[in-house]
């Protein structure tokens, strides 16, 4: 007997909220980056796809902001940090391990640089069609040990 209610979540967690085509970048994690409204500059330390567009984390050094791609030229250098590159990828498929009996494949919606250690943002529960009145986020960081790459 198939699991209706399974597959649609299995569906809605791998319909990239992007459509198609995953939009690019404006500037790559670890990008030096010049802010325009404050005339600093900082590196990128994390992109999340929200609000139907890529927010950049940057980091200037004694505060992180978060902006679009209007806010931040990029300057092509990239800063050297003692950390590896990140294992997944913005829209890699994935399956996110030890999360209850839900549907376990997932997209990869952002990724951020946390005390030198990469996390990966993806949607923990799909949405409810009734309004609940306790308020919680469904989208979470979750770190590397927690997914296993989807072989496609």
């Amino acid at each position: 007997m198939i699991d209706n209610v399974n597959v649609l979540k299995t569906s809605w967690y791998l319909s990239p909220p992007w459509g198609k085509t995953i939009p690019s970048v404006e500037v790559n994690l670890l990008e030096r980056v010049y802010l325009r409204t404050s005339k600093t500059f900082g590196y990128c330390c994390g992109i999340q796809w929200k609000h139907e567009c890529w927010i950049y984390s940057i980091d200037c050094r004694n505060e992180i902001v978060h902006v679009t791609q209007y806010q931040i030229i990029g300057t092509g250098e990239l800063v050297t940090l003692p950390v590896p590159k990140p294992a997944f990828v913005l829209g890699q498929k994935v399956i996110l391990c030890s999360y209850g009996n839900d549907a376990k494949q997932r997209l990869i919606l952002g990724i951020a640089l946390v005390n030198n250690s990469w996390f990966y943002l993806v949607e923990l529960v799909s949405p409810t069609l009734t309004q609940s009145p306790i308020i919680w986020n469904r989208f979470s960081l979750v770190g590397e040990k927690s997914l296993v790459r989807v072989n496609v």
